[in-house]
């Protein structure tokens, strides 16, 4: 995998992001965050607090009303679209309007910067669409149509088709959403192997205890600001959580590891 930028400095650098979808109510303000290659970047927060709304201010699509996005040292919004591509997938929660789309085409969309404007995909662009298929437990589906794919086999191809990309950086909002938890472990396992292999992982995501056991560092929002940042042990703790999540959480710990658990608690 092609490093983009220094091994030295962030693979993203955002600074002091605003945005707000109405003038009068801010979503996002002042959010600062580095994200390094080698590295997984958990964003953590409660419902509403601008967790995809910041994924998508990193990935170009949305432009904040104040503060900067940089990619490998450059604006995102200066980069064109299939630069941008090559230099960053995002794995959606969703992707409406597939329905009728044949996965293998939809996973080689992926590849769309890499093939030229007016040319055909080549051998080295199928191997890589194969090879995504593949690592993303998805090469049974590739004769099907998108509509034909329960939600979660879709989440695996939309995992796909952003692995096929081959970028440094890799966004996911919610990839463990709708998968049954054999699933969640093995997505989380490939995401932890491209971040060994130098890519650079942000994760938006609800769920506290894969967040514990798979983070390299936690960045935990609350009405649109930062509230911390840290390790999982600095930051899954129940002096920062409960404030933002309300008190009916348990604290334990992972008998093997020590890394924290986090559940909600019934009445």
């Amino acid at each position: 995998m092609v490093d983009q930028g220094s091994s030295s400095a962030p693979r993203v650098h955002a600074k002091d992001l605003t945005f707000a979808y109405e003038p009068t109510t801010p979503v996002l303000s002042g959010v600062s965050l580095d994200l390094n290659g080698g590295e997984m970047l958990f964003v953590l927060g409660a419902n509403g607090s601008g967790k995809t709304t910041l994924l998508h201010l990193l990935s170009g699509g949305l432009k904040p009303n104040g503060g900067s996005v940089q990619l490998a040292g450059e604006a995102t919004e200066l980069l064109a679209p299939r630069e941008l591509a090559r230099r960053m997938a995002v794995v959606p929660q969703s992707l409406d309007g597939v329905s009728g789309v044949h996965v293998l085409r939809f996973v080689m969309g992926g590849r769309y910067a890499h093939v030229p404007t007016w040319g055909s995909p080549s051998a080295e662009d199928e191997a890589a669409v194969q090879e995504a298929l593949e690592q993303a437990d998805a090469s049974q589906f590739q004769d099907r149509m998108m509509g034909q794919l329960s939600s979660g086999q879709r989440q695996r191809v939309l995992l796909a088709r952003a692995l096929a990309q081959k970028a440094p950086t890799l966004l996911l909002d919610e990839p463990t959403n709708a998968l049954d938890p054999e699933h969640q472990v093995a997505v989380l396992d490939l995401i932890q192997r491209q971040a060994q292999s130098g890519t650079a992982v942000l994760v938006v995501t609800h769920d506290l205890n894969l967040t514990s056991q798979y983070a390299s560092r936690v960045l935990l929002l609350a009405g649109g600001r930062v509230a911390a940042q840290g390790s999982p042990e600095e930051v899954l703790r129940p002096e920062i959580l409960t404030p933002v999540y309300g008190s009916r959480l348990w604290f334990g710990a992972f008998p093997d590891s020590g890394r924290p658990i986090v559940l909600p608690r019934g009445r």
